[in-house]
């Protein structure tokens, strides 16, 4: 039977958070970033393994930031871009692993991912499926603008989705679609994926997995992260008053 594994790239600056330290290590709730995506993934029976890519020459990477954890380990090989540090980190675990083996790649600067957003995704795909990513429907209407920021067009949203991660694909199928198309500069896996001609599914994803990218983000993330966790904790008071 093939296994999950998380895949995590995290070699990556984020120029547009206006910090000299690179996002994934930012300090959310009273951990970087990058620990809450692990924290998640590490506590998960489904999940058997768990490989950040880090650049080589990482000044900000700490030996203390995977303290108690079990599943994780780090690979320095990360790349100019996230495609090539995917790409790399597959090649780094092709021989750890089974070729049919579903990999999960998770952006670093999305904290808020949950355990019931990660079960949606690997329930939503069959052993016939070529896999799926999370999303969310696009509610805003949007436009599109000329060179002098004025509007040349409103396109309609019907049918449009905002693509989240994990994305999960099979080790081989995504190791060749990446290494086919790296030259194009794929935003992320499933379009390499779709150039090699496969369709991933859509699997709804939660407005609390945004990806950190400017700076008040951080306040946005930390508050649908604390309405998450105080609606849960609700709920477990009303089952127990329930019993």
């Amino acid at each position: 039977m093939a296994k999950y594994h998380v895949l995590i790239p995290s070699a990556g600056h984020g120029t547009r958070m206006q910090s000299e330290t690179p996002k994934q290590y930012l300090m959310l709730n009273g951990k970087p970033l990058l620990r809450h995506a692990i924290d998640v993934f590490e506590v998960m029976p489904e999940i058997s393994s768990i490989a950040i890519v880090i650049s080589e020459n990482d000044p900000y990477w700490k030996p203390a930031l995977l303290n108690d954890c079990h599943k994780t380990r780090v690979m320095t090989v990360g790349g100019e871009t996230r495609a090539t540090s995917v790409l790399n980190g597959l090649k780094a675990i092709a021989a750890s692993i089974d070729a049919d083996d579903w990999i999960l790649v998770h952006d670093a600067a999305r904290p808020g991912i949950d355990q019931a957003m990660i079960n949606r995704l690997i329930d939503a795909i069959s052993d016939k499926d070529v896999g799926a990513i999370l999303a969310l429907p696009l509610a805003d209407t949007l436009k599109r603008a000329d060179a002098n920021a004025f509007i040349s067009e409103t396109i309609p949203r019907e049918k449009l989705w905002q693509a989240q991660t994990p994305q999960m694909f099979r080790h081989d199928q995504l190791q060749q679609a990446l290494t086919t198309y790296l030259q194009r500069h794929p935003t992320d896996e499933a379009q390499a994926m779709e150039w090699m001609g496969y369709q991933p599914k859509l699997v709804l994803g939660d407005l609390k997995n945004m990806k950190i990218t400017y700076p008040q983000d951080l306040k946005v993330v930390a508050a649908l992260i604390q309405s998450a966790h105080t609606e849960n904790a609700t709920l477990s008071l009303s089952d127990t008053g329930n019993l």
